[in-house]
């Protein structure tokens, strides 16, 4: 049985006017290039920086009760799975249409500003009396999972809290096997995982979502789907699974992220504060033949373009820096949920916030969590009212794409070649 919500006093006292969760904050504009060899504006070394900013697991279930007290029943809290050292994983979905909103934050516990944009928007949403938060209601369900990796973020790391010893224990058939290719057991972003090892839930999921895991295919890699190992990868799957048993399809799904401390944008070569990217999957592999050929009906590119570009907007109209995230033609990530889900017919779009808790703490934390916001919220109107089905796709291509340094190169592509996202 899982522990009640505790009814404390709220942590965030958001307010209730839209517009003042996603203006930029007076003292938060970027910063300029810095000239100073001891005080460089970022930096991709790993440090120990200070995190008590950000909202940890006990806070999140604080606020979670306070919204769902304070919104008189809107906003329906629930426990919908565990992770593997016994933590509660909680949805918080608010809304009762037809479309559904799924959004994730914290698949990797060192980034960390989505949790606090998803918990503003559901104060707003769940207790907003005003014309657009009413029509959001009515034609939108939102369900937001504000940590979906709850032991990685008290860790504060990448990578969630779970040995291969446990995994085959779990799953006999995997006796004898080495390693899943996405296995965290040696140092990484600063952290180590020698005593304490853990998984990239990330590269864990997999298009058919009743997938067994099969001695065959381990230890994969990167341009093959993931197997369910994890209990917080199971979690996401049984969210989407009964959401789409429930309202018939999934029409968003939102995973939000961190990258690199130092990346810019291309246009006007400015930091900027959010990146957004649709599933890196080759088209060639959808043709006839190919290996993606069974989903090719129902892979939901066109849709994750102009959710793309909708998140874009609303970023760069509030008056915060987006920018398209790298995105090379022969990328190839089936293991992440937001390819997985794309393939099944949902339309998936990644957030990528400039910097992790180990490069940049909580600075700047503020401006991050309102562009988040401001993406999401964009998304979400025009989803209710059905513009984002008017973009043309090819619009995003259009927008800026990102220049990054030698080290921020470098930081993304850390982990066994292969891009942190």
């Amino acid at each position: 049985m899982h522990p009640p919500l505790r009814r404390l006093t709220p942590l965030l006292v958001a307010p209730l006017a839209l517009s003042a969760l996603l203006a930029p904050p007076a003292s938060a504009a970027p910063a300029a290039p810095s000239t100073s060899a001891t005080a460089p504006e970022c930096s991709e070394e790993p440090r120990d920086l200070p995190t008590w900013k950000f909202i940890d697991y006990r806070e999140m279930r604080r606020e979670l009760a306070h919204i769902e007290r304070i919104s008189r029943g809107r906003v329906d809290v629930k426990a919908a799975g565990t992770s593997n050292r016994g933590r509660t994983i909680y949805t918080a979905t608010v809304g009762t249409g037809k479309k559904v909103f799924l959004v994730t934050s914290e698949i990797h516990g060192n980034e960390k500003t989505g949790t606090t944009s998803l918990l503003r928007i559901l104060k707003w949403l769940g207790t907003s009396s005003s014309p657009e938060a009413k029509r959001l209601r009515r034609t939108v369900t939102f369900v937001a999972v504000p940590k979906i990796n709850p032991d990685g973020a008290e860790l504060d790391r990448r990578g969630n809290d779970n040995a291969w010893a446990e995994v085959q224990k779990d799953f006999p058939q995997l006796a004898g096997r080495p390693p899943a290719w996405n296995y965290l057991n040696t140092s990484l972003q600063g952290d180590d995982y020698t005593k304490r090892p853990g998984f990239d839930l990330n590269r864990d999921f997999n298009p058919n979502l009743k997938y067994v895991p099969k001695a065959a295919d381990v230890p994969g890699e990167s341009a093959q789907p993931g197997w369910f190992l994890n209990p917080e990868s199971q979690t996401l799957r049984d969210i989407y699974t009964k959401l789409r048993a429930r309202k018939g399809k999934v029409d968003v799904y939102v995973d939000l992220h961190h990258q690199g401390a130092c990346v810019r944008e291309d246009a006007q070569n400015r930091l900027l504060d959010v990146a957004v990217d649709y599933p890196p999957l080759p088209d060639t592999f959808f043709e006839p033949g190919g290996k993606y050929a069974q989903y090719a009906k129902t892979y939901a590119k066109k849709l994750s373009k102009q959710l793309a570009i909708s998140a874009f907007r609303g970023i760069e109209k509030r008056g915060y820096i987006g920018a398209r995230y790298p995105h090379a033609p022969t990328r190839d990530l089936p293991g992440q949920a937001r390819c997985s889900f794309a393939m099944i017919g949902t339309g998936t779009v990644l957030f990528e916030v400039r910097g992790q808790t180990q490069t940049m703490g909580h600075q700047m934390s503020e401006r991050f969590t309102r562009a988040v916001t401001a993406g999401l919220t964009n998304m979400l109107n025009d989803l209710s009212t059905g513009k984002v089905y008017g973009f043309d796709p090819d619009t995003y291509e259009q927008f800026p794409g990102t220049v990054e340094n030698s080290a921020a190169t470098a930081f993304r592509h850390a982990h066994d070649g292969h891009e942190l996202e």
